[in-house]
């Protein structure tokens, strides 16, 4: 019998892994046939200390030297820059605010992307501190960790979840696995696997968001753009691989499932794009969507059930897992642990369990 066993090989699973791999033994099992292949596969890959709700900003400080050192550090200079188009002006000196943005000037916004469209341009706002994530080296790093005491198991989806007076015992197409704790890391399924456990969901509610990948406009040089997005965080685009991934940035609500991009969507999401940018989208290399699963009140959830103290959540990520990664996965140490957090025991509460009780 294992310490833990976690369900779900995204970014919430593996980090929460291998953090309590130092406490004990651990099971992770992936439904799917490899780590990261639903929301974490799809992710934007952008760590903005100053991007999310205000527990999220504190978990983003709290990950951030993680992130630039450990194993070497996963992080690479990007930066963000905001525009507004002509009547989004009170939207863009709100978003100047909450993501402390300078404003900067059209010729400084052209110089950073030089197919900004002047016409329909209002405003600005930048700055550097906005870094990628090398998502795949962050959970290989973690991944690592578990196997060091542990194991990753594939192809293993829960079928049955059933709770014994001293462990949790868990069935998939790979085995019964057995464990004193049981982790739910299990994205937009969350709510489906504490049902099997008998623990009352939360109301975890997956969302989608679509990508589209596009060739570098005019055949140039994206290297060194920063992310873009419209005022309000209507669209964005990132450079990626020498071409852009260009987001609608929609947050539709969905079951949970294996999702694809409606191409509806995209169509609206790309014209939004292109009423900012000189150069039209003439074709798409490829399209994908995933799913941002939130609690109610859009914080994580983090740490033991109130209604069984060896049944932890590790959910609601949205689109912060990676960025928050390594200081969700410490607090869900911490509180199994019983040490205290490094946290301000304020935003411990706002992710607690015990908030839906």
């Amino acid at each position: 019998m294992d310490d833990f066993i976690i369900i779900g090989g995204g970014i919430a699973g593996v980090s929460a892994g291998a953090r309590l791999s130092q406490l004990g033994t651990v099971t992770l099992l992936e439904a799917e046939g490899a780590l990261a292949y639903h929301a974490s596969g799809r992710s934007a890959a952008v760590f903005e200390q100053s991007y999310g709700a205000p527990s999220v900003v504190e978990l983003n400080r709290a990950s951030r030297q993680f992130h630039e050192t450990a194993n070497g550090g996963v992080l690479s200079p990007r930066g963000l820059l905001i525009v507004a188009r002509k009547g989004q002006e009170d939207t863009l000196a709100q978003d100047l605010v909450d993501m402390r943005l300078d404003r900067v000037t059209a010729d400084e916004a052209l110089a950073l992307v030089p197919i900004l469209n002047l016409k329909n341009f209002a405003g600005a706002g930048y700055h550097a501190d906005a870094w990628d994530i090398d998502t795949d080296l962050l959970i290989q790093n973690f991944a690592r960790d578990i196997r060091a005491n542990g194991k990753v198991v594939s192809g293993a989806k829960v079928t049955k979840i059933t709770r014994l007076p001293d462990r949790w015992e868990v069935t998939t197409p790979k085995g019964v696995f057995a464990a004193r704790s049981l982790v739910n890391a299990a994205g937009a399924w969350a709510d489906q696997i504490a049902a099997l456990a008998g623990i009352p969901p939360i109301g975890i509610q997956p969302y989608r968001r679509s990508m589209a990948r596009i060739p570098a406009p005019g055949g140039r040089d994206v290297t060194t753009w920063p992310l873009f997005m419209g005022a309000g965080e209507s669209w964005y685009a990132k450079p990626d691989a020498g071409a852009l991934i260009v987001s609608p940035a929609e947050a539709d609500p969905m079951d949970a499932h294996d999702a694809w991009a409606d191409d509806m969507v995209l169509a609206e999401g790309l014209a939004r794009y292109e009423e900012m940018v000189t150069e039209p989208v003439n074709r798409m290399i490829t399209n994908w969507a995933g799913l941002r699963s939130f609690a109610p009140d859009r914080n994580l959830v983090i740490g033991p059930a109130p209604e069984d103290a060896d049944f932890l959540w590790c959910a609601g990520q949205g689109g912060y897992g990676f960025q928050t990664s390594p200081a969700a996965s410490q607090l869900l140490a911490d509180l199994v642990t019983g040490t205290t957090p490094a946290l301000d025991q304020a935003i411990v509460a706002t992710l607690s369990p015990t908030r839906f009780a």
